[in-house]
């Protein structure tokens, strides 16, 4: 008679794959390259010195709390740098580094590290940064806008110059039409770049190419960035500026990189198109009645903040066939 063999028990995840959070960190700070490159295109290298300073205040920040909680480096998964590197890419241009210093470390230490560290938090990080930075440095986190340069080596114009969508919500639709007519028209400069606005944030195009890598790759789906353009274009649908709502500010950085975050975002079907169409509901009224010409930000932890009741309400029911024990 053969030995019996022992039933081992485990808890899970019993599915495995070959990606791991590491590979997956590392593959969106890839996709982000071609926004950084043309940030430091449109805006000067100057801007390099802030993603490098934001990403050095996380990579920081991440560090002390992991030695003063007697836990191991975690820093080489690449999360840290991916906070740091989102967060330096929805600043504007003329920020010193110094205060995207302080935005990655405060991002990283209460947004992240405060809850227990990665898998853990329940706002995304590099929002938490943002909003920091925002009560913080309003001056320069309103003004620090600058106009793209007009070739590669020309000089950065210094002088505050508006967004599209400060420009809208302070002047109307034909002075932002008015303000996006180089570069080949107004459509162009939005989906191109050629305008005013954060670091990393202003081609849609390149933004577009990144995600393709993420989707290809199968880190994120397009549940909740089509849910969140779809709540924005409800809410502005009748703004007489659809189109230039969707187009401008954060809302694609946002919509591809922040609100599909694994930890801070619903795990079910249900819960994440509830959760994109909050937010992009939410950007939209911030942006038409809020005080801010921008609301991604906002929308993204006020989200954050509704997806363990997303996750309740949206949860999968079993089904029960008749004659079998419930």
């Amino acid at each position: 008679m053969s030995a019996t063999r022992p039933l081992i028990l485990s808890p899970g995840p019993h599915l495995h794959s070959v990606e791991s959070t590491s590979r997956i960190m590392w593959w969106v700070n890839g996709s982000l390259a071609p926004a950084v490159a043309w940030g430091a295109f449109v805006f000067g290298p100057r801007v390099l010195l802030t993603i490098l300073g934001s990403i050095a205040g996380a990579v920081v920040a991440e560090s002390l709390a992991a030695r003063m909680l007697r836990r191991p480096a975690s820093v080489g998964d690449g999360s840290a740098v991916c906070t740091g590197l989102l967060l330096s890419l929805t600043l504007p241009p003329l920020v010193p580094w110094w205060i995207a210093f302080l935005g990655g470390a405060f991002g990283i230490l209460l947004g992240k590290m405060i809850f227990g560290g990665l898998g853990f938090n329940l706002f995304n990080p590099a929002m938490v940064g943002r909003a920091f930075l925002m009560a913080s440095f309003p001056l320069p986190m309103t003004a620090g806008w600058a106009a793209p340069r007009p070739w590669f080596g020309a000089p950065l114009d210094a002088v505050t110059t508006p967004t599209p969508l400060t420009t809208l919500r302070e002047h109307g639709l034909s002075a932002a039409m008015q303000s996006l007519s180089g570069h080949g028209g107004p459509w162009n400069s939005l989906l191109m770049g050629f305008r005013s606005g954060s670091i990393g944030e202003v081609s849609m195009v390149l933004i577009a190419l990144g995600a393709a890598v993420m989707l290809v790759r199968g880190i994120i789906r397009l549940t909740i960035p089509l849910s969140v353009m779809a709540g924005l274009a409800a809410v502005t649908a009748f703004s007489g500026a659809p189109g230039l709502h969707l187009l401008s500010g954060g809302l694609w950085l946002g919509a591809f990189y922040i609100a599909t975050d694994y930890v801070t975002s619903p795990s079910t079907q249900g819960g994440r198109i509830a959760f994109g169409l909050l937010v992009g509901v939410l950007t939209g009224v911030i942006r038409m009645f809020g005080g801010y010409p921008e609301g991604i930000c906002y929308a993204v932890l006020l989200g954050n903040a509704m997806v363990p009741a997303f996750n309740l309400w949206f949860r999968p029911h079993r089904r029960v066939l008749a004659g079998s024990p419930s």
